[in-house]
């Protein structure tokens, strides 16, 4: 065994117990997006929908959890602020826009088409992932999106 591969222990050992470099992030910060709150005229009908149309699980005690440790989930979620005269959430007149990560988009369009959902555009082509378009009953334009595969280097 050759010198450099006896000592790869050590350095791991080494790292770990090296303490953090000084330019971490000091308490009192953000980590993260802890929930999606918006209003509806009719709130349990729109959870009833998403629940029997896009297959979220929807608690007992009204609202979902979308855990972030599925397998291949992004690793983080995105935020992102349009000008306002844009019509990226067209055909939408709400004011947000909700992203969805799924693991097929293909068969999960087809599960949509067969409950009669309208898809209102698709994209195979941007460099991040495969991307399709819905609406809700409420008017909220849904944004699907597979991501791509991470490279097996990663």
């Amino acid at each position: 065994m050759s010198i450099s591969r006896r000592l790869l222990p050590v350095a791991a050992v080494l790292a770990a117990l090296t303490p953090m470099s000084v330019s971490a992030e000091p308490p009192g910060r953000i980590t993260g997006i802890g929930g999606i709150f918006f209003r509806s005229k009719d709130p349990k009908a729109l959870l009833a929908w998403y629940r029997d149309v896009l297959g979220i699980k929807v608690e007992s005690w009204g609202g979902v959890l979308l855990p972030y440790d599925a397998p291949d989930h992004p690793p983080v979620l995105t935020l992102n602020v349009f000008e306002e005269a844009s019509g990226y959430l067209a055909p939408s007149t709400r004011e947000f826009m909700l992203n969805f990560a799924v693991d097929d988009l293909a068969a999960f369009l087809g599960r949509l088409q067969a409950k009669g959902v309208p898809i209102l555009k698709r994209d195979d082509s941007d460099p991040s992932g495969k991307f399709a378009w819905i609406v809700d009953p409420d008017g909220t334009k849904i944004e699907l999106w597979e991501p791509n595969a991470k490279p097996a280097s990663q």
